[in-house]
């Protein structure tokens, strides 16, 4: 009954609240941050088994499972069921950052790092808590936030096919010329690209639908996913593995495509701002592309994280053509499920930090268009010289500013506003850290993806 006291107390005092669609790994409905910020369907009735909103989506109350088909957007069965090693993992990952750690810590990490079932257990963990934790910061602070959760990312994913025999189906390829192998080979990744941004269109379309103002998508594939990827399907058509250029070469051809195919996807909701998450390989997106984040349209902004307002974190992946700004990304504490927090760092914290002031933005004017928010968030950045090599505004997303200038579009232009906000609000306050090495190299839980 909980949920449903939350529906009417959210459909009361919300209804002009920015809807923000979370595309991720599912969110807890019943987290007690988070249960009056949910977005309510007023077109369906709980668990009916009907569908009233005739969209297709039966029982659609808070969003939907594209991963499953069902309307369960939180498996809550996993709750209580985790050992205490996720925890110290994120513990210990958090004092690295730092440079904190102890000896005793790195000798825990390097033992745990032999364990096969540790490893098992941080990737569901991982995939479960990752949803309810972007949500969190999405909503973080505003009490008029309505979450519409939309799950993509299943919380134990099927390691892709390793089936490295040919298909009975296609022709002998023995006989044939390395250029026909070559565009055999591509045409099956134009395929499997195809077939995965088929999805994330489906999915826009639903966001669309619901009006959403921003959606999130802290996921991806990116160029070590495609590495990993490319082989199993190389060696179907060439009956070798690749050489290491080849692999480079048909890896990019393959994020491209992606990118390419995913332009549909935002295309299908053009009201919508798609926000989405830069990448945690401490990779050049200009060099080696990101999918969905490297997607170039008006309604997309792509963003790096940065350790408060004080650098770039070492795990970033950046790009001064096809990222667009930084937010705030490691050591962030937000909701998981089980009405528990756990700090967390990546790319995939700095882009809901953005998704929370672009809702802003859009509550403060309902009239600007997603073009314009993101035109609002560009150009209202705290400019740091450290970032003008690694995102295109060379600056960080400045809340209280962009919010100013949404405020001040009521009574000028667009432009006329970012310029008197950038006067009005002055630069977020920059606190030196006290601890020992900032700059570590250490890596974060890679974003969630659909191919593992």
């Amino acid at each position: 009954m909980k949920y449903l006291l939350a529906a009417l107390t959210s459909m009361t005092l919300g209804a002009q609240a920015a809807t923000i669609a979370i595309i991720d790994s599912g969110v807890d409905t019943e987290h007690v941050d988070l249960v009056n910020k949910l977005w309510i369907n007023p077109g369906e009735k709980a668990d009916n088994g009907r569908d009233e909103d005739r969209n297709g989506y039966q029982d659609d109350v808070f969003g939907w499972n594209f991963a499953e088909n069902n309307n369960l957007v939180i498996d809550r069965k996993y709750i209580g069921t985790f050992s205490e090693d996720p925890f110290t993992f994120f513990d210990i990952q958090g004092r690295q950052f730092l440079g904190n750690e102890t000896p005793e810590d790195i000798a825990w990490l390097q033992e745990k790092r032999k364990d096969k079932n540790f490893i098992k257990e941080m990737g569901i963990f991982g995939n479960f808590v990752h949803g309810t934790h972007v949500a969190g910061i999405a909503a973080k602070d505003n009490d008029k936030a309505k979450l519409l959760s939309v799950k993509l990312i299943p919380t134990e994913v099927k390691p892709f096919a390793k089936n490295e025999k040919s298909n009975p189906q296609m022709p002998n390829v023995e006989a044939m010329p390395k250029s026909i192998r070559m565009k055999l080979l591509k045409a099956s990744l134009t395929k499997l690209a195809e077939q995965q941004m088929l999805q994330l269109e489906e999915i826009a379309y639903y966001v669309g639908q619901h009006k959403s103002d921003v959606a999130n998508g802290s996921f991806g594939t990116g160029f070590p996913q495609a590495l990993k990827i490319v082989p199993t399907i190389f060696k179907i058509f060439f009956l070798r593995a690749p050489t290491k250029e080849e692999t480079i070469e048909v890896s990019k051809f393959f994020i491209n495509t992606l990118i390419k195919q995913g332009k549909k996807m935002v295309e299908a909701a053009p009201k919508t701002l798609f926000v989405f998450a830069a990448g945690n390989d401490g990779l050049n997106n200009d060099i080696y592309p990101t999918s969905p984040t490297n997607i170039q349209a008006d309604n997309v902004i792509s963003v790096a994280a940065t350790y408060k307002y004080n650098f770039i974190a070492p795990f970033s992946n950046y790009g001064t053509k096809m990222v667009d700004v930084a937010a705030p990304g490691m050591l962030i504490n937000s909701q998981i499920p089980g009405d528990e927090y756990l700090p967390v760092s990546g790319t995939s914290q700095a882009a809901p930090y953005v998704a929370n002031v672009a809702a802003q933005i859009k509550d403060m004017n309902k009239n600007l268009t997603p073009k314009q928010i993101k035109k609002i968030l560009m150009g209202t950045v705290d400019s740091k010289d450290w970032l003008t090599a690694k995102v295109k505004t060379g600056g960080i997303v400045n809340m209280n500013r962009a919010v100013e200038a949404a405020k001040l579009t009521h009574a000028m232009s667009v432009e006329e506003a970012i310029a008197e906000s950038l006067v009005n609000v002055k630069d977020v306050v920059v606190k030196k850290n006290k601890s020992r090495n900032f700059a570590r190299r250490v890596m974060p839980m890679p974003m969630p993806s659909m191919f593992r």
